[in-house]
């Protein structure tokens, strides 16, 4: 196991463990009741009702969206237009494949350069030179990561390619502006204010211009020592439980799952202390990691996030805010960690 592995388990074992503003939705007020004089006005023929999907991408063109009755989230991405998604740069999301007992799955992770832009160098130069390819998964803990690296250490260890670093500076934060941050009109126990960049979950504090990513599901850190700045990207581990928001501002935080979270959350638990695979247990091996940019474009997968600065993205938050249909209780509210932004991942081959 590596010298950062080790380091990380004595840091996680000191305590680094569980110790859009936009409107307020309103449903359309009810039509008065006719007098009897309209009443006898003769009737005129209606014109065929617009179908639903339809009116519901009509109404979030125009910004109207949000007198809608009765929208479902579902029904918002169903109308969304083109251009209401993003394509994230081919450089910034990364391909990895696990061996399973069901087969070989890919997991794919999108890369946070705004927020840790060295961090998410090094990790790029890591997988172009290939030092991920046969390591493995090592610890998984119930409720809380999943995370993956060199079990070996010391001279055993995997040597870091040239072209990495072996040591990157803390990238706890960074500063609000000029992000292009939509906030949730909704408060964060965790921060003054919270909402979200590219489809990052972020919290900050707009006093002292700093925002960071918080630690939701399907979040992706890089593992570190006692020290601050002993990450450099080799060992990384994603959420798989609830909310860890405690280690936020406390691990550099690289990026987030955008497609098979569910496989690294259903992997065995480790038996040994923390979740870690010890003797006589199977480490899930990673086949190999490589950025979408360095697969042939006939080959890789089509990937699109919700944008979260369009009318679209203020509808699809108010139509979960404001539950309808099966529920009998209208929440009301939503959180930052249960509002993932929306992803589409289209296989080559795979009918649009």
């Amino acid at each position: 196991m590596s010298a950062v592995t080790t380091a990380l388990k004595s840091a996680l074992a000191l305590g680094l463990s569980w110790g859009l503003a936009s409107p307020g939705w309103a449903a359309p007020s009810k039509s008065a009741t006719p007098s009897a004089k309209s009443s006898t006005k003769p009737t005129t023929k209606r014109k065929p009702p617009v179908p639903r999907k339809e009116a519901v991408a009509k109404a979030i063109a125009s910004g109207q969206g949000l007198a809608i009755s009765k929208l479902s989230p579902a029904e918002v991405l169903a109308a969304a237009p083109a251009d209401a998604w993003r394509t994230p740069a081919a450089e910034n999301v990364v391909q990895m494949e696990v061996q399973l007992a069901t087969g070989a799955q890919p997991i794919l992770f999108e890369l946070a350069p705004r927020f840790a832009p060295q961090h998410a160098a090094n990790i790029r130069a890591l997988v172009r030179e290939g030092y991920f390819d046969g390591l493995a998964i090592l610890r998984v803990q119930d409720n809380f990561v999943t995370q993956w690296g060199d079990a070996a250490e010391g001279s055993e260890a995997r040597a870091l390619p040239a072209s990495a670093q072996a040591k990157l500076p803390a990238e706890f934060s960074a500063a609000l502006l000029p992000l292009p941050f939509t906030p949730l009109s909704e408060t964060d126990g965790w921060a003054e204010t919270n909402g979200f960049v590219d489809g990052f979950p972020v919290a900050a504090d707009r006093a002292k211009n700093k925002a960071w990513i918080a630690h939701c599901y399907g979040v992706i850190g890089a593992g570190r020592g006692n020290e601050a700045d002993s990450s450099n990207g080799s060992s990384l581990y994603a959420v798989i439980g609830h909310s860890p928001r405690t280690l936020d501002l406390n691990i550099t935080v690289v990026g987030r799952v955008l497609k098979g979270i569910e496989h690294l959350a259903a992997l065995p638990r480790g038996a040994s202390a923390m979740g870690f695979y010890g003797g006589g247990e199977s480490r899930p091996p990673l086949l190999r990691a490589r950025l979408l940019a360095d697969i042939p474009e006939t080959e890789r997968p089509t990937v699109k996030v919700l944008r979260d600065d369009t009318p679209t993205w203020t509808e699809w938050v108010a139509a979960r805010r404001h539950r309808t249909g099966w529920f009998v209780h209208n929440p009301g509210r939503v959180d930052l960690c249960s509002t993932q932004a929306p992803v589409r991942i289209q296989t080559p081959g795979q009918p649009g």
